[in-house]
């Protein structure tokens, strides 16, 4: 198989290089001939470094190459998208792209080192980060419906925090503020971890925890859930109830999501083969199982699923970012 492999490879590149065959189908016949590089535009150890070296690990044998995670964070994802942009469309950059990088940041920067929609290609999506909304142990507040009373007799003292101004946590406490006519004071932090921190030695009363960060303090009682974002309750937390179960308010949705694009000029082939490698290990019991365990879904989906799941977003999260006059510049 080596041999045939080989002589296949070789061939290709002998009839590229005689004009016969594009360059760009020739490089897709030996893609991958190096190791690949995954760029992930958040801290090493985060939940989204987790899934991407995960995944990385479950697709690497498949390409026959290393998958190389590389952690560039700084300005809400963009120094790492921009990064990418600009670089070779030869399918040896990958990126983690999620809902911040695609939705969020379009809206509320009116000059980004990119352009989502011109500058990537999908390959697919990978996972769903639950969001819970969220108290510290010692608070008064036992439920959301406490939360919300409490926060209208007292405008503006109850205070929250949240990984960072325009993360999806900060966006759907902002959003569930809009909806339930209440005001709360917003302590931003950088990164899950010093929320979870701060809120465990009660600096800060409440904010959204997302499963995957908090999953352990969360349901040994060190923070109270009070509710979660989704449809469903969570079977981690079959407890918690719903927003809409818990505030009755109909189709409140938040989730953070991501995926993986490559530069846009990546010919078809090799963006085919990333997306039949990604959907294979997102099937894998074993990767399936440890997702499950950090507390992410699973969450496949073909190119085209992504980019109608970041359209669908748009249409939600642009016109709350406007109406809420929010901006990053």
């Amino acid at each position: 198989m080596d041999r045939t492999v080989i002589s296949r490879r070789t061939a290709m590149a002998g009839l590229a290089a005689a004009g016969l065959v594009p360059a760009s189908a020739a490089s897709a016949q030996q893609y991958p001939t190096r190791p690949v590089k995954w760029i992930v535009g958040y801290p090493a150890g985060g939940g989204t470094d987790v899934l991407a070296r995960l995944l990385g690990a479950a697709i690497s044998p498949a390409l026959g190459q290393q998958v190389v995670i590389e952690n560039r964070p700084g300005a809400a994802t963009n120094l790492a998208a921009g990064e990418v942009a600009r670089s070779e469309p030869d399918g040896y950059t990958l990126f983690t792209a999620a809902i911040e990088t695609l939705v969020y940041n379009p809206a509320l920067y009116k000059k980004l080192p990119f352009d989502p929609d011109k500058d990537f290609r999908p390959a697919g999506l990978t996972a769903r980060f639950h969001l819970l909304l969220t108290v510290k142990k010692d608070s008064p507040v036992k439920t959301a419906r406490d939360l919300i009373e409490r926060a209208k007799a007292a405008p503006g003292t109850i205070n929250y925090a949240s990984p960072g101004i325009g993360s999806p946590h900060h966006l759907a406490m902002e959003r569930l503020m809009k909806e339930t006519g209440i005001k709360m004071a917003h302590v931003p932090y950088r990164g899950m971890a010093p929320v979870i921190n701060d809120m465990m030695a009660g600096v800060v009363e409440a904010g959204f925890v997302d499963f995957a960060a908090g999953r352990g303090v969360l349901t040994d009682g060190t923070l109270r859930p009070l509710a979660v974002a989704s449809a469903t309750r969570l079977d981690g937390l079959p407890d918690v109830p719903t927003i809409t179960e818990a505030l009755g308010l109909e189709g409140f949705r938040a989730y953070s999501w991501q995926g993986v694009v490559v530069p846009a000029k990546t010919p078809d082939p090799i963006v085919a083969r990333l997306t039949e490698v990604l959907g294979t290990a997102l099937k894998q019991d074993a990767v399936r199982k440890r997702m499950l365990a950090i507390g992410l879904d699973p969450l496949e989906g073909s190119p085209a699923e992504f980019t109608a799941l970041v359209a669908a977003e748009r249409a939600i999260w642009w016109p709350i970012i406007k109406d809420l006059g929010l901006s990053l510049d």
